[in-house]
């Protein structure tokens, strides 16, 4: 006692979208009537079915039923050959199962999706653009992109300039547009192009279409043919694309060159020549003028602007000035304002504080304001014309102004809108410490550390109590 199924067709044909039928026949050689459950097996069993599903026959009987293929039309129908199964299983006894067999063939098709992006740049001379590509075929396949342009103005480039893609797989092409010269002025140039997308080499011009043919007979044996489905021709996909050339130069530049001309030479032909005859007038007016004022006489030496003389004060060498070192007729390296002020007015003065130290040492130089007088400080220079290296401290009576790094400047001055005010008896000093004499001009390293302090100001007299 044995079960019995039989494929009407031992190998089918079906193309992806189309239909393909053929029959099963079941046979009940038991003694007592039987159920059997018909299902597929396989890898076409996704798109495969038996109807019906379920037959019951008596004994000695058969039935036929239709299976039915219908794979459809996307890179999941993969091309080849695959084998179909239709497992047979009786209710009573299971253990007699059976699988009749079949080869089906998935003919292949190709089918391409492709865009462009962007689909327009702009630019002086050239363009690069990006196609994406997808096989939507059920085949693996070589792909490439073939740019044109009607006026022959562009020249392209594709990198790479084929790719190979499995069913389902998506890649991308550099695509390089290039005008074949420059628009130096003007207007821009609009250059559209195509793109084609398709394979290297079109298998017979056609896509992979196919035909299924099934076998329906009362016997089982004789095959009668189902509908064709007709090839069709492979969709190339045509990708349109534009290339804006600008000009380098654009026309309002060459509208604000042209008013940049014109201006100049308005400067030239009107504004010059009316500024020079303003000026050479006014420089007569003046000459005039100067011939026809009395000729003042001349100060004496040492008078400065106010009328007061002026002396160099004293000062010291490393050391703290004495008391009245700022006097005239001392003799001293540092010089400060000196002769006699008008009662109730000021006099413009200067001091030279020279200090001289040895390294690793420390010394201090200072002008001493003298007695009746204030001096009011409005700008100090501090030279240090060696390259010295170590600190130097400004002070101004009790007041510390700076202290600076001598590695850090070779001349350095100060100015004070408000003047910094030094009482009388007191002194402006500069504190150097030397770590390192630096290399003056005549390149030979200095012994000692030699910095200068020049303090300018108003030397005045003390307001005396009423």
């Amino acid at each position: 006692m044995t079960t019995s199924a039989e494929l009407g067709l031992p190998a089918l044909t079906v193309a992806p979208g189309g239909v393909a039928t053929t029959t099963l026949t079941v046979r009940n050689d038991l003694d007592i009537v039987e159920a059997y459950s018909l299902e597929v097996v396989g890898d076409c069993a996704a798109w495969t079915t038996v109807e019906p599903a379920r037959v019951s026959l008596y004994p000695g009987t058969s039935e036929t039923v239709t299976v039915r293929l219908a794979p459809p039309r996307s890179p999941s129908s993969r091309a080849g050959e695959f084998p179909l199964g239709i497992r047979v299983l009786p209710a009573e006894h299971p253990e007699l199962v059976t699988v009749p067999e079949a080869t089906v063939t998935v003919t292949p098709f190709q089918e391409l999706q492709a865009a462009l992006a962007p689909r327009r740049r702009r630019g002086w001379l050239r363009g690069r653009y990006r196609a994406s590509v997808r096989n939507l075929g059920n085949a693996p396949g070589t792909v490439a992109l073939t740019p044109g342009q009607a006026g022959e103005d562009l020249r392209f480039r594709v990198t790479p300039e084929r790719l190979r893609l499995e069913p389902g797989e998506s890649a991308e092409l550099r695509l390089q547009a290039r005008a074949r010269k420059l628009i130096w002025f003007g207007k821009p140039a609009s250059w559209p192009f195509e793109a084609t997308v398709g394979p290297q080499e079109a298998p017979g011009g056609t896509e992979g279409g196919g035909q299924g043919t099934s076998g329906t007979a009362s016997d089982g044996q004789t095959p009668t043919p189902a509908p064709a489905t007709a090839p069709t021709a492979l969709q190339r996909p045509v990708l349109e694309g534009e290339f804006l050339q600008l000009p380098v130069f654009p026309k309002w530049l060459l509208a604000l060159l042209a008013l940049l001309i014109a201006l100049l030479l308005a400067w030239f032909a009107l504004v010059r020549p009316a500024v020079r005859s303003s000026a050479k007038q006014a420089a007569e007016q003046a000459v005039a003028v100067a011939q026809q004022s009395p000729t003042p006489a001349a100060p004496p030496a040492g008078t400065p602007e106010g009328g007061a003389p002026t002396a160099p004060a004293a000062g010291s060498t490393g050391s703290p000035a004495k008391p009245g070192s700022g006097q005239p007729g001392t003799g001293g390296r540092t010089s400060g304002p000196g002769g006699l002020a008008v009662p109730g007015s000021g006099q413009q003065g200067s001091a030279t504080i020279d200090v001289q130290t040895a390294n690793g040492a420390a010394a201090t130089g200072s002008y001493q304001v003298p007695h009746g007088k204030v001096f009011d400080i409005t700008d100090i220079v501090v030279a240090n014309f060696q390259g010295d290296q170590g600190l130097v401290t400004i002070t101004a009576g009790n007041q510390t102004i700076t202290t600076i790094a001598l590695e850090t400047f070779r001349n350095q001055d100060y100015h004070w809108v408000t003047p910094i005010q030094v009482p009388e008896d007191q002194a402006v000093t500069a504190s150097v410490t030397c770590e390192s004499p630096g290399t003056p001009a005549s390149g030979k390293q200095a012994a000692t550390c030699h910095e200068l302090l020049n303090v300018s100001g108003t030397l005045s007299d003390i307001r005396q109590g009423n």
